[in-house]
């Protein structure tokens, strides 16, 4: 059976002024920490100053480490000298390892992030949607670190039999979902010393209300959290993935389940183009809004995740997708906090929503943006 990743866009695409417009005025948090205040006083900052700031950034070289000289990875999985390079790689049940191969072929380099999705059905014969660290990703997680999305969703099931947050937060699905892919990953942890990251109904902001109200949502992350905890899994780097689209702002803010429940924070933008009929992006229009309003309103200094990030074709300028991705490292390293970029290399539902590497021009603009030391950080 195909890889199935359904199509989660459920409140349609916003307009392109409410994805990109400037980020609201920060909430009242107490005192400003440093970051805080210097994120700040940098969106005064015009022309001139920020390309001094690239062209300091890029004559240095990655940021230095924050663990005495050594670039190794924190205990959250977090790369202090630079970011981690991914991919969802679409794929069958069987083949994983041989598509994330073909792919790492093709961009000159192994992937540091392998991204790949679940839903909370049983796994009965031959399924395996619902298993959590199938024996296909064992195997790619030898030598990867894995990103896990797991969604409050029964793939193949019907409407009436969908899990929503209500029944997750009441602990309705402990013992038969819950429970089971937590020793599942505990044992993984066991076994081999690693982590994962997990990612619990990604794009939350778009499933409401069909799976439960926001509150529910928060109720049913921290179930899930306090379920692992529970039972000592400790190799769980929580995930908490939103659009990033600026008109679910009120819905970001009251579907955040909380620092304490939150390691990483990840967002999903793209250059969609035809697809959702917007103008051309830029990759740097795509990214700089949203993670600066996560900075002012979510959290100062979580690390940051780009889980999906890609851009559509342009039939008029087929170079156009090569200078899209060329752009990648520079502006990459003036996001703050932002520690890992995950490509997605396939197509959303609907006509011009391709959103694969379109040609050999676009997969050699990739392999140079992607063969930056920034992006080339020990995993060990």
């Amino acid at each position: 059976m195909r890889f199935h990743r359904p199509f989660r866009r459920d409140s349609g695409p916003p307009a392109p002024e409410a994805r990109h417009r400037e980020p609201s005025r920060p909430r009242a948090r107490g005192p400003l920490s440093r970051r805080r205040r210097l994120l700040l006083t940098s969106a005064t900052v015009v022309g001139a100053g920020l390309v001094a700031l690239l062209a300091l950034r890029d004559a240095s070289g990655p940021e230095p480490s924050r663990a005495g000289g050594r670039c190794a990875p924190t205990e959250l999985l977090e790369p202090p000298c630079g970011a981690w390079f991914g991919a969802f790689v679409p794929h069958d049940r069987d083949d994983l390892q041989d598509r994330v191969e073909a792919y790492e072929k093709r961009v000159g380099r192994a992937l540091d992030v392998v991204y790949t999705y679940h839903d909370m059905s049983l796994p009965e014969g031959t399924r395996r949607e619902g298993q959590l660290l199938s024996p296909e990703e064992q195997r790619v997680g030898e030598d990867r670190l894995l990103l896990l999305s797991w969604e409050s969703k029964w793939w193949g099931g019907t409407k009436d039999r969908q899990p929503t947050w209500k029944e997750i937060a009441a602990g309705e699905l402990d013992e038969t979902v819950i429970d089971v892919q937590a020793r599942r990953i505990k044992d993984y942890g066991e076994r081999t010393g690693r982590k994962v990251f997990l990612s619990f109904d990604l794009e939350m902001d778009t499933r409401t209300p069909d799976n439960g109200t926001p509150a529910e949502y928060v109720e049913a992350h921290r179930h899930i959290h306090d379920r692992f905890a529970k039972l000592g899994v400790d190799n769980v780097v929580w995930t908490w993935i939103i659009t990033g689209y600026l008109n679910h702002a009120d819905l970001f803010r009251r579907m955040y389940p909380g620092d304490a429940y939150v390691d990483w924070i990840g967002y999903n933008q793209y250059n969609y183009y035809r697809c959702h009929r917007t103008d051309w992006l830029t990759f740097e229009q795509t990214q700089t809004a949203t993670h600066a309003w996560i900075r002012a309103n979510i959290s100062d200094d979580k690390p940051l995740m780009l889980s999906e990030f890609g851009t559509a074709a342009d039939p008029a300028r087929p170079g156009r997708q090569a200078e899209w991705y060329a752009r990648v490292p520079r502006v990459l390293k003036d996001l703050d906090g932002v520690k890992a970029a995950l490509q997605w290399n396939h197509r959303d539902p609907g006509p011009h929503c391709d959103l694969a590497l379109a040609g050999d021009a676009a997969w050699d603009s990739l392999r140079e943006a992607v063969s930056d030391p920034y992006l080339n950080q020990p995993r060990k």
